[in-house]
């Protein structure tokens, strides 16, 4: 990795800058691929996947069958098996923290209020192809989904790998669909005489199915977030183990050569260390290739002070950040921005993209000072109630008179009045 070492806060901005990409080409790409799913359906789909996929699905059709997903199971091993259940019950466990009973609260006597969640009826994910089949990701959406209550899950995915047809029909999947890009992400968002519209679509992808999302949601289909490729952010200090850094940051590096990876430290020598044990550990990775992409274009970055470690990550807004300092916890009290901390030198970023039972579906390219990562309130709506009685319109109903009339709305100060005046009448 190249050490940068001391730059002047003035070069911060440019020093943490993600690469930017073209968006106007890219949606020059994307959006008459949306146009034809838009106005041709299935032809368009099963066109589209011809050409850009390489996959005839004429003959197999979009969907893929029930019995297909049941067959699943008999094609994993019973380790694997295990461990996706294992981490299922620990991603639910945690998500079920997040259900929150009713409160009813009376503001004045006789005026009540209270916020009620309600599940989004229709969603849809989607799981890329590519050279990983992410069927974790089906339990980090599926999970949330079916705590709150979903009535229709929709899973789109180029990928058949038995393990995410396995993680479907555990989270309580739907419908599967064999397809992927930006031409799924349409299906989703219009619908299809084959493929249900949803409400709102969760899940990661390439560029082009990123900008899929983004312009979908301008029509009004609601999206999880705006997202980047995955990136990784370290913050060591002496008391930091090498090897444990350099296999952190080997893990987001080896996601592809467009991956993100950060190492902060006030410690020279914890630097050079991790610099040492990176390449023999990346020379025997089976994608050491992409990875070493990625690690060219990664920064150590040497800083004089922890304050400035710390100005420096909450300026980045990385989407996991691993705080392997001395008093960790407390140096978590300190980061504003970040999609997920991962503290101390045994708490690989590797465990909350599988298994420890946080979301890994998290914001990107610094989208993380402003956005959350996913949870069970992604998969909800949350309305509120009021109720009014009687006492209640006495004693808030003058507040919201003399509101009105100062905005110049006499319409809403006359609903007012009138009930009042027929309660002393």
């Amino acid at each position: 990795m190249q050490i940068i070492p001391f730059p002047a806060r003035s070069d911060w901005h440019g020093l943490l800058a993600r690469p930017m990409q073209s968006s106007a080409q890219i949606e020059g790409i994307v959006t008459p691929i949306l146009e034809q799913v838009r106005t041709r359906g299935d032809a368009a789909l099963i066109e589209l996947t011809a050409r850009l996929d390489k996959v005839d699905l004429s003959a197999k059709g979009l969907a893929v069958s029930p019995d297909e997903i049941d067959a699943a199971e008999a094609q994993l091993s019973d380790e694997l098996k295990a461990a996706i259940r294992q981490a299922y019950r620990n991603i639910r466990l945690f998500h079920e923290a997040q259900q929150q009973p009713v409160q009813k609260i009376e503001t004045m006597p006789g005026v009540t209020c209270w916020r009620k969640s309600v599940a989004i009826d229709k969603v849809g994910i989607y799981i890329p192809g590519g050279t990983a089949p992410l069927f974790s990701t089906v339990l980090m959406l599926g999970v949330p989904a079916q705590l709150a209550g979903c009535r229709e899950v929709v899973l789109c995915s180029p990928s058949n790998h038995p393990a995410i047809y396995f993680a479907a029909k555990l989270v309580g999947v739907t419908k599967v669909f064999r397809i992927g890009g930006a031409q799924a992400i349409a299906a989703m968002a219009y619908g299809t005489d084959t493929i249900p519209q949803v409400f709102k679509i969760f899940g990661p992808g390439n560029q082009y199915v990123t900008t899929a999302k983004v312009l979908v949601s301008k029509e009004g289909t609601a999206i999880d977030m705006p997202a980047g490729p995955s990136e990784v952010a370290v913050y060591a200090d002496d008391t930091a183990v090498p090897a444990f850094v350099a296999a952190d940051l080997l893990s987001q590096a080896e996601h592809g050569a467009d991956s993100q990876v950060i190492l902060v430290s006030t410690s020279k020598k914890l630097l050079a260390s991790v610099n040492l044990v990176l390449d023999s550990q990346m020379s025997r990775l089976p994608r050491r290739e992409l990875a070493a992409k990625a690690i060219e274009n990664s920064k150590a970055i040497l800083v004089d002070t922890h304050a400035d470690a710390v100005d420096l990550l909450n300026q980045y807004a990385a989407e996991h950040l691993i705080l392997s300092v001395a008093n960790a916890e407390s140096v978590a009290d300190e980061i504003t921005n970040a999609g997920s901390i991962f503290l101390g030198n045994y708490t690989p970023e590797s465990a909350g993209d599988y298994a420890s039972g946080t979301n890994h579906t998290l914001p990107t390219n610094g989208f993380a000072r402003a956005y959350s990562g996913v949870s069970l309130d992604s998969f909800v709506k949350k309305i509120t109630v009021q109720n009014i009685t009687k006492e209640g319109i006495k004693h808030v109903g003058p507040v919201v008179e003399v509101m009105a009339e100062a905005e110049s709305l006499e319409a809403h100060k006359r609903a007012v009045s009138i009930r009042l005046a027929s309660l002393e009448g």
